[in-house]
């Protein structure tokens, strides 16, 4: 009998060994059961050339191939991947709906002697949870904001607020993305999809009596919206805003920015894209800085000139609690940790 998935709680300790998604990588690629391991049914041309003559000409014809596919593939997966799986071995197979693809999958594992389950609905079910959970639910937990203007460390702050056993969600790991121009941490963002499901899993281990801190953003982080049951909470949210000299500042930029700093053509790019805001003369004189190698110069001259004064605009009706920082050392962003946690 299929397994039904009623509560995201429940994939923190599901009855299976392992989860197995059998949609194609790209599938895969754009969102997944958290957990999961991918062991296509069908490669990304497979099925595209199955969908193309179910569609075009006969819909017995596309699943007679589209069966000779996934034997062809389980067989592999089974001399592969799944060579040293033991007989007592318990896995649960989804694909899109939980239809055919995993159908196909579990009949095979089942006739091994495994134990496989399917997921009722397939990964369908999982989204609608999701869904729910974001758009149509209420958020649940408590919000507070850690704010301040750029290179304030409010990620580190974050952190070790997490350190003295608060609760806290890093929207930016989420999303691989700084929240700013200079902001992404990979080649590519996740898509919205996957940034959904890795909040809805932070969400359900929170604890609804406690308050999380959440790092101040946009709506939007690079790509990325912050879905609407949260982003709302944020808005009216308890918020403290942190200041500091500015060579704390510049010095947690450098070492925080140290992947763009070390890609003289990432940077280049980046700054050529203020021009817009600033014209060519000085987004110029920025590259010069640039490639004189003066970094604490070109971030004292962005935080000053471009970062402060746009910040100012957004957050100037804002209120919010300051908090007035003599350096960005960890032992200073640990006491103002546990002062925040005593406060909540």
């Amino acid at each position: 009998m299929p397994f039904a998935l009623t509560d995201l709680r429940a994939l923190t300790d599901l009855p299976f060994d392992e989860i197995i998604d059998a949609r194609s990588p790209l599938e895969f690629a754009e969102d997944h059961i958290p957990g999961a391991i991918n062991l296509p049914s069908l490669s990304d041309a497979e099925r595209a050339e199955v969908g193309t003559i179910y569609v075009q000409e006969d819909p017995f014809l596309a699943r007679k191939l589209g069966a000779a596919y996934v034997a062809r593939n389980v067989a592999d997966h089974l001399q592969g991947p799944l060579a040293d799986r033991k007989g007592g071995w318990k896995p649960l197979v989804y694909c899109w709906r939980g239809g055919q693809r995993s159908g196909a999958f579990t009949v095979i594992l089942k006739q091994i002697g495994w134990r496989a389950d399917l997921v009722e609905g397939g990964y369908r079910a999982y989204r609608r949870l999701v869904s729910a959970a974001l758009y149509e639910t209420p958020w649940p937990v408590p919000v507070i904001l850690i704010d301040g203007n750029t290179g304030t460390a409010k990620t580190r702050l974050l952190h070790q607020i997490a350190k003295a056993g608060g609760q806290i969600l890093d929207l930016e790991a989420m999303a691989e993305h700084r929240g700013s121009l200079f902001g992404p941490m990979s080649e590519s963002q996740p898509s919205q999809k996957m940034f959904e499901s890795r909040l809805a899993q932070a969400l359900v281990r929170l604890d609804p009596a406690r308050p999380v801190f959440v790092e101040a953003e946009s709506s939007k982080i690079g790509n990325l919206m912050v879905p609407p049951a949260l982003w709302k909470v944020m808005i009216d949210a308890p918020r403290y805003f942190i200041t500091a000299p500015i060579a704390a500042r510049v010095g947690h930029l450098l070492e925080e920015y140290r992947d763009v700093i070390g890609a003289p053509a990432t940077l280049d790019a980046i700054l050529t894209k203020l021009v817009r805001y600033h014209g060519r003369e000085q987004v110029a004189a920025w590259k010069a800085l640039a490639e004189a190698v003066d970094f604490a110069a070109l971030a004292e001259e962005l935080v000053a000139l471009h970062y402060d004064p746009r910040y100012a605009r957004i957050t100037r009706h804002a209120e919010h609690t300051p908090l007035d920082l003599p350096d960005l050392s960890e032992a200073t962003l640990a006491t103002i940790a546990e002062r925040l946690l005593s406060d909540s």
